[in-house]
């Protein structure tokens, strides 16, 4: 393993990982610990950098979080991220007033002015957008530090105190909406804290074998394999670490789309893995008969996953290790640590807590789908798996807003393929994810002259790099028109089709 590490400490922040991305993006290796790291910790763990994340607590309230004050003292340098930067702030120093509550929350692009003497800021403009998110501000700087970017609602957008290698940005460089966040992170680790970028993609590819196998010994792995580049290459990596112990099972539970479970059979059962095939449908849609409200839903839908994983294992006999592709976003988005819950994962918050097995292997966990697509690459899996269209776990189930019927899956399962069809022969381009909703309004059209009383699809199609954030594709018009007039004409109960504009955030990439 590479010495040249960079340590993060996560306050809660919904872009923890994310900071942890874009360090590994320039072939530098890094870890997340929790905001409880001892002084021992970090001198046993040797970082060459320090980077701490934001969070939703204020550095002011009783019981907020901070570090040992010996940290600071330690001559490694730190760059501080929104909570990060306002702690710094208020250590380094600062009085009760350091850092107060804003009455003029600054929120999502915003133009910054920045000193460009300063080593952080090296080739970048003195004027670019940056993503902010923050409620309080640092209203005055204690004597060792002095600002080197400002905005209009933010003087102290960035501080710094130079002799030491300690800087903080009220900003979020981690997200793509920071023009030049990228180079941010880099001039700090490079030209700050003169980092050697010499870790690959490869080396996280043998440290998770060696993970598992040691995780696991001579143990049998039941993996939950949905067809999906996440589980596939989850598989991949188990093959590789436990060999004839794992078994991967397809459990169809009726919320594919076209054609789908027959592809993932085909694709899967080549003799090269112990494969299985479940068709669980009815057990499925007879527990959410009824069910409306989305993290209802998802935990109904995991908890049926469960169940059904120990019915097999109880078949095959002797299953130590319940396995599952689970990425990041799925992880912060069902809540992790101090950051807030926006949605429960089928394979994360919707879990029960209480299974069989010994434990939950999740060797993706950590990665974002892209980092995953490199890492099936690594491993030799074919192009078609390695980039597929995502697909959500719960399926189609979530994708029906309301209550899920054998109906509403027809009629979403129909949009979604023409949909699909159309973005494939378009070629000129394909966003990220792409994918037909079935909303829960009903509308009054007409069609042949009669009045009708049908659903509305929602066409959703998003750009983004890590899923943490996007911003809706910009189809032509001409392209929806065509898509709308297939699916009106084509798919009965359907006569309004909606395009969806909004990025994330506000929204989430999914409905449900």
């Amino acid at each position: 393993m590479t010495d040249q590490k960079v340590m993060i400490i996560n306050f809660g922040g919904q872009y923890d990982q994310l900071i942890a991305r874009r360090v590994r993006e320039l072939n530098v290796y890094s870890e997340i610990f929790p905001n409880d790291v001892t002084v021992e910790t970090i001198k046993n763990y040797a970082p060459k950098a320090i980077i701490l994340t934001g969070g939703p607590k204020s550095v002011y309230e009783e019981g907020a979080f901070t570090l040992p004050e010996e940290v600071l003292q330690m001559g490694i340098p730190i760059l501080g991220i929104c909570y990060g930067c306002q702690l710094l702030a208020k250590m380094l120093g600062g009085s009760a007033q350091t850092v107060t509550d804003s009455r003029m929350r600054e929120y999502g692009k915003t133009t910054t002015y920045f000193d460009t003497d300063s080593p952080l800021f090296y080739g970048i403009l003195k004027k670019s957008v940056t993503w902010m998110s923050h409620g309080d501000k640092i209203t005055c700087l204690p004597g060792r530090l002095k600002a080197i970017a400002n905005s209009k609602k933010c003087p102290f957008a960035a501080i710094a105190d130079e002799e030491n290698k300690i800087y903080g940005v009220q900003f979020h460089p981690e997200v793509t909406h920071t023009v030049y966040g990228r180079d941010i992170i880099k001039n700090f680790l490079i030209r700050v804290a003169e980092v050697r970028p010499d870790w690959r993609m490869a080396d996280l590819k043998e440290t998770l074998v060696s993970q598992i196998k040691q995780t696991v010994g001579d143990g049998k792995v039941l993996l939950a394999l949905s067809g999906g580049v996440d589980s596939a290459v989850a598989a991949a990596l188990l093959k590789k670490a436990v060999g004839k112990n794992l078994t991967c099972v397809f459990v169809d539970h009726g919320f594919m789309r076209k054609g789908e479970p027959d592809l993932i059979e085909k694709t899967f059962s080549d003799g090269k893995i112990n494969f299985i095939r479940l068709n669980e449908q009815q057990t499925f849609l007879s527990k959410l008969k009824g069910v409306t409200e989305p993290e209802q839903k998802r935990k109904i839908i995991g908890k049926t996953f469960i169940e059904v994983f120990e019915k097999i294992a109880d078949k095959i006999g002797e299953v130590d290790y319940f396995a599952q592709g689970t990425i990041y976003p799925d992880v912060i988005e069902s809540g992790k640590n101090e950051a807030q819950t926006i949605k429960s994962h089928h394979n994360v918050g919707g879990l029960p807590s209480v299974i069989k097995f010994k434990k939950i292997i999740e060797p993706l966990r950590s990665l974002f789908k892209d980092e995953v697509r490199i890492l099936g690459q690594e491993l030799g899996l074919n192009e078609k798996i390695v980039f597929r269209q995502p697909f959500p776990g719960p399926g189609l189930a979530i994708r029906v807003i309301g209550e899920v019927t054998e109906e509403k899956l027809n009629i979403v399962r129909k949009a979604d393929a023409i949909f699909t069809e159309e973005i494939e022969k378009a070629k000129h381009f394909k966003p990220a994810q792409y994918f037909a909703c079935l909303t829960n309004m009903r509308s009054v059209g007409v069609m042949g002259d009669k009045r009708t009383y049908s659903y509305a699809i929602a066409l959703r199609a998003v750009e983004t790099e890590d899923f943490m954030t996007c911003e809706f594709s910009k189809l032509s018009f001409s392209l929806l028109e065509k898509i709308s007039l297939r699916i009106v004409n084509e798919v009965a109960g359907v006569n309004r089709v909606l395009f969806d504009v909004t990025g994330k955030p506000p929204s989430t990439v999914e409905y449900e």
